[in-house]
């Protein structure tokens, strides 16, 4: 095992940290869909954030899988008590055990697992599994994204189709000052699979509209820019990870000519 505090991952440690991943999260992703539409135990975490038990079970796997293979990486989950020795460690798991639960709970197909790998506060593996729909996302730097094994880019150029953007509709409304009735796409309530279908060429950009963290968003984040696309604040910089804050403000993402064309519009028209 490589010492995470003292190098770069390479590429046999990236190949070997991309297996690990893509495993551990299929088995986790099983797990969760094995527990999926049963009576499970909740309770609100916060003002009104669910969790079940089936969160904690599918992190309980995470963790031991992840951190028994890395000992020298850091940990942060959703789900787990935020340990500040993470802040010194250059490699770092960052893990969302179940993007959308609200919808898991309600028994809708649109929830994932979502776990991205670190390196010096940007992402370096990438994995979102959605098991009820059967989408398995996966990226690793430099070597672009696949959706179920295949191949998948961002849509190119620069126009927008509002029926092709997700976010909320405040936001998204502010993309010109006198729209009008537009159409918006539907609502997804996973926030990583919202963003993961910019990816896929299924939504021209989507919106975070503001206080996620960095597991909602660096799996998504690296499977976006590894499709050529790109994710970024509304100013174009980009978003970091493993910091001691993790709350992000509003976020979008979409291919790269159209992520620029976004910028440069809320850059003229900033929000209040």
């Amino acid at each position: 095992m490589a010492d995470a505090d003292a190098k770069s991952l390479d590429a046999t440690g990236l190949a070997r940290d991309a297996a690990l991943l893509q495993d551990t999260v299929r088995e986790a992703g099983n797990l969760a869909l094995s527990m999926f539409r049963t009576e499970l135990k909740t309770w609100t975490k916060g003002a009104s954030s669910p969790v079940s038990e089936a969160d904690i079970a599918v992190n309980d796997l995470l963790e031991a899988r992840l951190r028994a293979a890395t000992p020298d990486y850091g940990w942060l989950s959703e789900e787990s008590a935020d340990d500040a020795a993470r802040l010194s460690r250059r490699l770092t798991w960052v893990v969302d055990p179940i993007d959308g639960t609200r919808n898991y709970l309600g028994g809708h197909d649109e929830w994932c697992v979502s776990v991205a790998l670190v390196e010096d506060a940007s992402p370096v593996l990438a994995a979102v599994f959605a098991p009820a729909s059967g989408e398995f996302f996966f990226a690793a730097r430099g070597q672009g994204t696949t959706l179920n094994g295949g191949a998948v880019r961002a849509a190119p150029g620069a126009a927008l189709d509002f029926a092709r953007v997700a976010g909320p509709k405040p936001l998204v409304e502010r993309l010109k000052p006198s729209l009008g009735e537009i159409t918006l796409h539907r609502r997804i309530g996973s926030l990583a699979l919202r963003l993961c279908r910019v990816a896929d060429g299924a939504l021209d950009a989507a919106f975070a509209g503001g206080n996620s963290h960095d597991w909602d968003l660096a799996a998504a984040d690296l499977i976006v820019q590894e499709a050529d696309g790109r994710m970024s604040d509304l100013s174009g910089d980009p978003i970091l990870y493993n910091r001691r804050e993790v709350a992000h403000g509003v976020l979008v993402a979409a291919g790269r000519d159209r992520h620029a064309s976004i910028v440069a519009h809320f850059r003229n028209r900033p929000l209040p």
